[in-house]
């Protein structure tokens, strides 16, 4: 790896939250729709064969933010439609999905066990 690519990861993952911030500033959306629109931005790139080259000039700048989950979700639905046709569409996007939504679970639950909410 060289210095390079860390740059680029790092300016195309502030955009992505620069557009969040300017959209909860300007906007009277609420973060809910904001995190769903960018699930949602992240599978629509991926369908017209953008979010892949992003991928690839970015990093982890692009993998790691929602738009990168909404890719796996959608290059998981296009190989199991691959391998396993209109039944790959119910199932691709949740076996791509399942590591980092696991891990989230995962996490969660030990965080719950080890902290304690504070009532406000």
């Amino acid at each position: 790896m060289d210095w390079l690519q860390f740059l680029h990861a790092f300016w195309v993952g502030g955009l992505f939250c620069v557009a969040a911030q300017l959209l909860i500033d300007l906007t009277k959306l609420t973060p809910a729709r904001i995190l769903t629109g960018y699930v949602c931005a992240g599978v629509v790139l991926s369908a017209v064969g953008l979010y892949g080259p992003l991928k690839e000039f970015a990093g982890c700048g692009a993998a790691v933010p929602l738009t990168g989950f909404g890719h796996a979700l959608a290059e998981g639905v296009r190989e199991a439609v691959k391998t396993d046709g209109l039944l790959g569409a119910l199932s691709g996007g949740l076996t791509a999905a399942a590591t980092g939504v696991s891990a989230s679970l995962f996490f969660a639950l030990l965080w719950s066990l080890l902290f304690k909410s504070k009532q406000k």
